[in-house]
């Protein structure tokens, strides 16, 4: 095609995370088991736990100060709040509330009182929030209260201690400089020198400073703090209740669900995206069939009305007849990667009666020789006359059946070269008879469209390429693989042709293969009933009527398609316009 393939580096940086946010959508049942178990842990979280209820007091911690009225007077004067943070969280505090809570008949070990405690400092402040949590209210209370007036307690203890301990020093000072001044009094009595008054009158004023210094200490204020808030018994548990948790595990779990789509999205071996398929393969995307549910079980959708499916092989039609590679050959390829081949004929049938709708002279040719199907899906007769150049052919051969024109009600009509099964497929296809109709593509107005077998399934595909050339490759996006597109790439290069495009189908459904399977059933109980040979056959070598539209009973599910199965003879006008003079009487 000569549309040009814009490479993914070239995409910009929202498009490329819109692209990657679609594709994690695609595990919706991943996404969907995250936020289900996220719901199940927030609920469990929820219903399993035991209420708890917290009980907080606040605690404004101040230094000693002998006057704290006084002007320039600071509160917080050698108070490091982390240190004290520490000490509110300590055994020492522990212990103290302990003992007072033994006396209100609570009895505590200390490493499990302080479980329960948090101690924290609202910024840039003095104050210390004592949060104790239990599961008694009550209880909540009693032991916040406790742990701060023990805080309290330790706090003036080691305050007073402290104070004590310098007294003791200065006393210890003291003490020598008195008996010193004692004795130079009593010799200051005894004789008359100017040398003893100077030396008593210094230890006068030595003594006098440590006097005024224990007075100091003594006259300190050595309240530790306030209790500003005392703890209350809360009314309501603490806690996320359910909503919260429920919401929360919502979140967590679809976060869960995110990661593990990214990381089924990193190890899939299946194409991505669109623009992904694009650059594997090399080829632009001629369209993406829509999921069709009214046309479950049936092979043809053109010429139903209304149908999206039908208007979208329209377009991938249109777009094949104005791109300059096709136009020139008219020759087409119709092949699936690997696996099923169901919707490739679906493909192949739709394209060549939307060609055919365009006027144009359409030959179908089903190449598929080992499970071939068109003639009995399509329910078209495989009996008729056969080709000039075929007439000194054994009639067990391929391609030696007659063409079958297959008239599509408002359409148009195109002719089916149905496939045979083969005991020699490569010779068959490598045919000269072959040749001469893929060579029928050259004639004005006409397009041949070979309908082939998964190129990576068998090797039939890759000897029609240097016949047909273009190719067009139907496949799942979901089922196929970024390896086998690039070497379905690598292998239809090499043959000598070229990849025209790709077509993306949804894949069969649970319906459509249950109603697949259901027209199968019904065509072999038909085919019993019968009462036909063993292989199928009737006396001429030729496939049954079971397989034909009209072969089977009245009210078979093959007829519902709209199809007239006419004589190879029949001449048909190219806007799908027919002479039925010939075959009036046998329709």
């Amino acid at each position: 095609m000569t549309q040009p393939i814009r490479a993914l580096e070239d995409q910009d940086e929202p498009a490329l995370l819109r692209d990657q946010f679609r594709q994690l959508l695609r595990y919706r049942a991943l996404l969907a088991c995250g936020v289900v178990v996220g719901l199940l842990g927030g609920g469990w979280l929820a219903l399993s736990g035991e209420d708890t209820y917290t009980s907080t007091g606040e605690v404004s911690v101040r230094s000693a100060t002998s006057d704290p009225f006084a002007a320039g007077a600071s509160a917080d004067k050698g108070i490091n709040i982390g240190s004290e943070r520490q000490t509110a969280v300590s055994d020492a505090v522990g212990t103290v509330a302990v003992g007072s809570l033994v006396k209100h008949g609570d009895a505590v070990e200390v490493g499990k009182l302080l479980t329960g405690l948090q101690v924290t400092n609202p910024p840039n402040t003095l104050v210390l929030r004592f949060s104790y949590t239990a599961r008694d209210p009550e209880q909540a209370r009693a032991r916040a209260q406790a742990l701060a007036e023990a805080y309290l307690e330790i706090r003036r203890e080691r305050t007073e201690n402290s104070i004590d301990n310098m007294v003791d020093g200065y006393r210890a000072q003291l003490k020598p400089l008195t008996e010193q001044r004692d004795r130079l009094a009593e010799q200051e009595t005894g004789t008359v020198g100017s040398d003893v008054t100077s030396a008593r009158a210094n230890l006068i004023v030595a003594i006098s400073g440590l006097s005024q210094k224990i007075s100091e200490l003594r006259a300190l204020d050595t309240t530790p703090g306030y209790l500003n808030k005392k703890p209350v018994a809360p009314e309501r548990p603490t806690g996320a209740g359910l909503p919260l948790l429920l919401g929360l595990g919502g979140v967590v779990g679809l976060a869960l669900g995110l990661l593990l789509s990214w990381v089924r999205l990193v190890f899939d071996p299946a194409v991505r995206s669109t623009r992904e398929l694009v650059r594997s393969l090399g080829a632009p995307l001629l369209g993406t069939l829509p999921r069709d549910r009214a046309a479950a079980g049936q092979l043809l959708a053109i010429g139903r009305s209304g149908s999206r499916l039908a208007e979208e092989y329209r377009a991938v039609a249109f777009r094949l007849a104005y791109d300059p590679s096709f136009a020139e050959r008219r020759r087409l390829l119709v092949t699936a990667p690997r696996g099923d081949n169901d919707m490739a004929a679906a493909a192949a049938v739709n394209l060549a009666a939307a060609f055919a709708e365009m006027g144009r002279d359409v030959l179908l040719v089903e190449a598929d020789l080992r499970t071939p199907s068109l003639a009995r899906d399509l329910g078209a007769a495989t009996r008729g006359g056969r080709p000039r150049w075929a007439a000194e052919r054994d009639e067990r051969g391929w391609p030696s059946d007659s063409r079958t024109n297959v008239d599509v009600p408002g359409s148009g009509a195109f002719t089916l070269i149905a496939g045979r099964r083969m005991d020699n497929v490569p010779r068959a296809l490598t045919s000269e008879p072959v040749g001469r109709i893929v060579a029928e593509g050259g004639r004005p107005g006409a397009v041949v469209i070979v309908l082939a077998p998964p190129v990576l399934s068998y090797a039939d595909a890759v000897a029609l390429i240097d016949r047909v050339e273009g190719v067009v490759v139907v496949c799942d996006p979901r089922e196929v693989h970024r390896s086998d597109l690039e070497r379905i790439r690598e292998i239809i290069g090499a043959a000598g042709g070229s990849v025209l495009g790709t077509l993306l189908h949804p894949g069969q459904g649970r319906l459509e293969r249950r109603a697949r399977g259901k027209a199968a059933n019904r065509r072999a109980r038909n085919r019993r009933t019968q009462g036909q040979g063993r292989d199928g056959q009737d006396g001429h070598g030729q496939p049954d009527g079971s397989d034909r539209a009209g072969g089977g009973r009245a009210g078979d599910p093959t007829e519902t398609m709209g199809l007239r199965t006419l004589d190879g003879g029949t001449r048909y006008s190219g806007n799908g316009g027919s002479d039925h003079s010939s075959t009036a009487g046998r329709r």
